[in-house]
């Protein structure tokens, strides 16, 4: 019999509407409000929160599974949503390892609150081991932020804004400076300014932050910039880099999906007539998709699994973590690539389902850890740093 922490609040009634809903929001630079409140009533923004804390006590592993098959029915949703789950998954695995620092996030998830992920930075290539925000120390022990957050997804809708700058200030600084801050604060501000490519329904407007106020008790960590060995620094690579390869993993299975309906559907008068199924260059095409999406299945659910059960892998979990994302993203681009083949021009149409899993995909590019990130962190495991 299952328990609560087995079964997925993501019910396929659930994901079918979702679908139905997302060329709208694609084709209208909208965002899914009613995709959002859809999660939340089913206690999916809850799904990383321990069951002792009033959450649905489900592991990555499980959420990772989750965001597969969300993203699958509509990726910008499913991208839209990861940053919540992403900063609620850092909390319960700092929780996991004895650290309560970010239980306040676990008991916001469940009063209503939606995360939101501030970090990248416009030129800021170093993204977690330095900031061009400042942070400024208050009296009573909070600070003010100011700079301006890139990417930052789920814009209309997050309630509190994970947050990092530097302060230069303190006696003791530099110091990266870790917090929350509230929609409300009047030194925040977002620019209308997303207009993309794809994942258009994601939102992930700029923000601008101008003196926003951080309380004393949402100021969670100050750490040395540069490389750190604390644990929410790995916390935060391990939740987003896993979450992040489910969705564009489910944009692949998605594509695999579709390019096989594509090849049962179209006919070809070389073949009298017969349907592309039977093409020997499209069967080719489709296998090589399902071959390519075979190997990602395995890879996420051992490393979420890995998390989840407290795996030490030491060094080894930042080579392990950014190659994983690097594979998803671009083997999820080569399998969408390979679908449009299968499909043919019905696909170069606005509104044509794989049409915009093409464009959505290639957002994958721009997410930490970026190719060159990538293998360079891979590099450094492989064959020591380079002598400066």
């Amino acid at each position: 019999m299952n328990t609560s922490a087995e079964l997925s609040p993501l019910g396929d009634e659930l994901l079918e509407r979702i679908r139905s809903r997302a060329a709208e929001h694609d084709r209208d630079n909208t965002f899914p409000d009613a995709d959002l409140a859809d999660l939340i009533a089913c206690g999916y923004l809850r799904s990383l929160v321990p069951v002792t804390h009033g959450g649905l006590g489900r592991g990555v592993q499980q959420v990772a599974d989750d965001q597969i098959r969300l993203a699958a029915h509509a990726p910008a949703t499913a991208l839209a949503v990861n940053m919540h789950l992403v900063w609620t998954g850092v909390a319960r695995t700092l929780h996991q390892r004895g650290d309560d620092s970010l239980d306040f996030v676990l008991h916001g998830a469940v009063a209503g609150e939606v995360f939101g992920f501030g970090v990248s930075e416009p030129g800021n290539d170093l993204v977690l081991s330095d900031s061009i925000t400042t942070a400024s120390p208050r009296p009573d022990g909070g600070y003010r932020f100011t700079g301006t957050k890139i990417f930052t997804t789920l814009s209309p809708a997050w309630t509190r804004l994970g947050t990092m700058g530097i302060d230069r200030e303190s006696a003791d600084g530099p110091k990266i400076v870790w917090a929350f801050i509230d929609r409300a604060d009047p030194g925040v501000s977002q620019k209308d300014d997303w207009d993309t490519l794809g994942m258009r329904a994601s939102q992930s407007r700029s923000t601008v932050l101008t003196g926003a106020s951080a309380r004393p008790d949402q100021v969670f960590r100050r750490l040395d910039p540069g490389p750190s060995p604390d644990p929410l620094i790995l916390a935060i690579f391990a939740n987003f880099e896993i979450l992040l390869a489910a969705v564009y993993t489910g944009i692949g299975r998605r594509a695999v999906e579709l390019a096989v309906l594509a090849a049962k559907r179209r006919t070809s008068l070389k073949h009298d007539g017969r349907t592309l199924a039977l093409d020997p260059d499209i069967r080719w095409r489709v296998a090589e998709a399902a071959m390519m999406m075979d190997g990602l299945y395995p890879q996420i659910d051992a490393l979420a699994h890995d998390v989840d059960t407290l795996a030490d892998h030491g060094p080894r979990w930042f080579p392990l973590l950014s190659g994983l994302k690097y594979r998803a993203t671009e083997t999820a681009r080569l399998v969408v690539d390979q679908a449009v083949r299968v499909s043919g021009g019905s696909s170069y149409f606005a509104g044509d389902e794989l049409g915009r899993l093409y464009r959505d995909v290639l957002a994958g590019l721009f997410h930490p850890s970026d190719a060159e990130s990538a293998h360079a962190t891979v590099a450094a495991a492989w064959l020591g740093p380079i002598d400066v």
